[in-house]
């Protein structure tokens, strides 16, 4: 790929747009926001840092389970990187208040025709 086609400025705004939000229905466990944001397939992956998620409704039924509380955290380390037009990545680390633990995360985002999904998703804890 063309250097020229990786972090186009209107692209690297819409996924960064789209990542932010994740990131403030995620810390308000804004559920519908966070099902709207991942791709809504069977194929969808999100591994979790204690659970391995495969098709949208596994992912669903995790955050409709889930605690609301505890969510607030702090990024650090955020890259996001775009290919084309159609196709990102993105990595942070995040800590949360009271803990010491590192986390990670990484969600791969394609640009569907309803807008940017996550299909991809990933989180870990250092150490």
């Amino acid at each position: 790929m063309k250097s020229e086609h990786i972090d186009r400025p209107a692209i690297l705004a819409e996924v960064t747009a789209a990542f932010y939000r994740y990131e403030q229905a995620l810390i308000t466990n804004d559920t519908a926001v966070l099902d709207e944001l991942f791709w809504h397939d069977a194929r969808t992956v999100r591994i979790g840092a204690h659970e391995n998620l495969y098709g949208i409704d596994a992912i669903r039924a995790f955050r409709a389970a889930r605690a609301p509380n505890g969510l607030d955290r702090q990024l650090h380390n955020t890259q996001i990187t775009t290919f084309g037009e159609d196709y990102a990545v993105c990595s942070t680390e995040f800590t949360r208040q009271g803990s010491e633990k590192v986390g990670r995360q990484q969600q791969t985002w394609v640009k569907l025709p309803c807008g940017w999904r996550i299909v991809a998703a990933q989180v870990s804890f250092m150490g």
